[in-house]
């Protein structure tokens, strides 16, 4: 499904382990123009590479103030967004030992430039953009050349 007045944004996360090697698949489409971005990390969460396929959508885009519609089979991020976990988590300082505090924040900062509407979808199901997202997210998890997932290492380094 395409947003015809904006933006779409497709996104996957995949991790082989939870924890262990990761990676997001992100397509972003604008009219007849579609962009695929992917990136792996040697030791990360799949819910961590939910997340970031989204924060990697929004971080590629070079204008503010569009109209954006994020599809993602996280259920996590959805609801985060969708159901106010997020501006509760924002209001009380992730009060509670909230996890993936330094992706939310950067996503936070990034959903106030756009207006941005949420949709859930199955995963590996019909949808050929999300199964596009997986093949990406999982390229990538299982491909040379990982990042480094500064924030997750340190934070379980000293746990």
């Amino acid at each position: 499904m395409l947003n015809e007045n904006g933006l779409t944004i497709y996104t996957d996360g995949a991790a082989r382990g939870n924890p262990g090697r990761g990676g997001y698949g992100t397509i972003l489409m604008w009219k007849d123009n579609k962009k695929e971005l992917s990136a792996g990390y040697r030791l990360t969460t799949n819910n961590r590479m939910e997340l970031m396929s989204v924060i990697a959508g929004l971080e590629a885009l070079t204008r503010k103030g569009l109209d954006i519609v994020i599809y993602s089979d996280s259920q996590y991020v959805v609801k985060a967004v969708k159901e106010g976990w997020l501006e509760n988590w924002i209001r009380t300082n992730f009060k509670g030992g909230k996890k993936n505090i330094d992706l939310w924040k950067r996503f936070y900062q990034l959903s106030k430039e756009h207006h941005i509407r949420f949709h859930w979808v199955k995963g590996h199901a019909e949808n050929p953009y999300n199964n596009r997202c997986d093949e990406l997210a999982t390229s990538a998890a299982d491909g040379q050349h990982l990042l480094i997932d500064q924030y997750y290492e340190e934070e379980n380094r000293s746990a």
